[in-house]
C-alpha cells in the first residue's frame, strides 16, 4: 500500500496521565485498507471486521489498541507497546488524533480532535458526557494520498474510539454502546 513513508503520521494521542484515579478504559480500533477493499469480496471482509473486541483480563490497561489491516486479511491483532506498527503515543504532538477527558462530579466529557488529514467535516460533534457505567463508540474515517502531487494511491483508515466510564465487563464494547457518535464522511 505504500504507507510506510506516512507512519509516524498515523496515531493516537490518548494523555494517559490524566487517567490517573479515574475509572476509564479505552479501545482504539484502528482499521486501514488500500483502493483493492473498496469494493466486491474485500470490501465484504472490511466491512465485517469488528469494532469492538473482548478487552484482555482485568487488569485493563489504559489504552487498548487493536490494528486490523488489509495486508493481514482483516484479522484483529494487538500490537506490542514496543511494536512500531503500534499507533498509540502518550502524550504525543503533530498531526495525529488527540483524545481527551475530564472527570468533572460523577460525569466524564470526552472530546475527540481529528487528524489535520481527516476529509472535511461541515459539522463536528460537541464534547459527549458520559455517566459512571456507559460508554462511548466515536467513529472517524480518513483517506490519504502516497506517491507524491497527482499519483499516488489512495489509502483509507476507519478509527474507532469505545470508551468506558467506570470498571467495564470484558465484552462492554462488543455490545451497543451508550453513546454513538458516527464521523465517518464519504471518502469517494
Amino acid at each position: 500500500m505504500g504507507a510506510q513513508a506516512a507512519e509516524s503520521r498515523w496515531c493516537v494521542s490518548i494523555r494517559t496521565d490524566t487517567m490517573v484515579g479515574m475509572d476509564v478504559v479505552v479501545q482504539w480500533v484502528e482499521t486501514s485498507w488500500s483502493k483493492k477493499s473498496r469494493g466486491g469480496p474485500w470490501a465484504a471482509r472490511r466491512n465485517a471486521a469488528p469494532v469492538g473486541l473482548p478487552l484482555p483480563p482485568a487488569p485493563y490497561p489504559a489504552v487498548h489498541e487493536v490494528l486490523i489491516d488489509e495486508t493481514e486479511d482483516f484479522v484483529p491483532r494487538v500490537p506490542a507497546p514496543s511494536d512500531p506498527a503500534s499507533r498509540h503515543r502518550p502524550d504525543s504532538t503533530g498531526r495525529h488524533t488527540q483524545v481527551g477527558f475530564d472527570e468533572v462530579g460523577d460525569r466524564l466529557r470526552v472530546t475527540v480532535n481529528l487528524q489535520s488529514s481527516a476529509v472535511p467535516r461541515v459539522w463536528r460533534p460537541p464534547a459527549v458526557w458520559l455517566d459512571r457505567g456507559q460508554w462511548l463508540r466515536w467513529q472517524v474515517n480518513y483517506r490519504f494520498a502516497f506517491g507524491g502531487r497527482g499519483g499516488g494511491e489512495w489509502a483509507y483508515r476507519l478509527d474507532t474510539l469505545n470508551l468506558a466510564y467506570g470498571l467495564p465487563e470484558r465484552r462492554v464494547f462488543t455490545g451497543t454502546p451508550s453513546t454513538y457518535v458516527d464521523e465517518r464522511g464519504d471518502l469517494w
